[in-house]
């Protein structure tokens, strides 16, 4: 298990819960604008022994409601099950945010009950998700099975997608709302610099710019918001 960071309190990151996240290391996608680039590849160094975390975590049961697992990508990990059975022994609810191009992980996971929450990544439209995603080879049936398999109601989720003004477009979220037609949630975050990020030099949208994708994506999706900006 490679764990790379861990958040020790977090109101943002699992919706309506106290909550902790751990940050693993390693991902299948090289999205240009990712702000965990530190993250991604196999020299990746783990700063902590899933121990250690979960000794941090035997110690926070009364104070903690959840627990994010985020990457990277997580569901790379071998040993996620397993972590996840020893949190979930603790009493924590466990919210798994991922990229979705392994939906048999993700199935397997969600069949066995052992997921309270997911958070699925939508890149882009399907005609840009290999430019988005960083990967050309991309195989767009592992997206379209994920999203199939959350938008059934298998475990409660939402889809979401950081907003880059060089890599999106009006008519990337048009075709979003017809391909996620009557999900559950998607919401929208900006892009924000960093010195993290993966390819420096992108820029973000003005929040009149981002409302009008919100109203392009509520014509086929009734929950639709805006994330990290008042409106």
């Amino acid at each position: 298990m490679k764990i790379c960071g861990l958040q020790k309190t977090t109101l943002l990151d699992y919706p309506q819960h106290v909550a902790a996240t751990v940050f693993m290391g390693g991902c299948n996608f090289r999205c240009p604008f990712c702000h965990n680039s530190d993250l991604l590849g196999s020299e990746a160094e783990p700063a902590y022994t899933t121990e250690e975390v979960l000794d941090f975590f035997r110690t926070r049961t009364t104070r903690l409601e959840g627990v994010c697992l985020t990457g990277g990508e997580p569901t790379l990990q071998p040993d996620l099950e397993s972590l996840i059975r020893e949190l979930r022994g603790m009493g924590y609810l466990i919210k798994l945010d991922t990229n979705g191009y392994k939906p048999d992980v993700l199935k397997d996971l969600a069949s066995k009950g052992l997921l309270d929450y997911v958070a699925m990544d939508i890149k882009s439209s399907k005609e840009g998700y290999p430019t988005v995603a960083g990967v050309e080879s991309l195989d767009m049936k592992r997206i379209e099975e994920s999203v199939r398999f959350l938008m059934e109601g298998n475990v409660p989720y939402e889809f979401r997608a950081t907003v880059v003004r060089e890599l999106h477009s009006e008519e990337d979220f048009r075709s979003i709302g017809k391909w996620l037609h009557g999900c559950s949630r998607y919401y929208l975050q900006n892009y924000v610099e960093s010195d993290q990020v993966l390819k420096p030099g992108f820029s973000s949208y003005s929040k009149e710019e981002l409302l009008k994708f919100i109203d392009i994506l509520k014509v086929d999706i009734g929950d639709v918001g805006l994330r990290g900006i008042d409106y």
